[in-house]
């Protein structure tokens, strides 16, 4: 089956906006931390997921991108720059 990926060859574009936004937050926010945030948010993610999504080893619904945005206060253009 092809799968679609970015030019960097990873999985989603996302992953490293994700990363960077969560350890500059202050405090600093973990992967289990945000997990749990996704997860009130009712996307059922846990830290090993986080884990997969920021390296770019899995992909993002646009409902789970909805929630990242939501959980980490930026805009979903933020989350999509390249």
């Amino acid at each position: 089956m092809y799968k679609n990926r970015a030019s960097s060859g990873k999985n989603n574009i996302s992953g490293d906006n994700i990363a960077r936004i969560r350890k500059k937050l202050t405090p600093r926010v973990s992967q289990r931390f945000l997990a749990d945030r996704m997860q009130l948010e009712g996307i059922e993610l846990d830290k090993n997921a986080i884990q997969r999504i920021e390296s770019g080893a899995r992909f993002i619904t646009d409902i789970e991108l909805k929630a990242f945005a939501k959980v980490l206060a930026v805009s979903y253009e933020e989350l999509l720059e390249e």
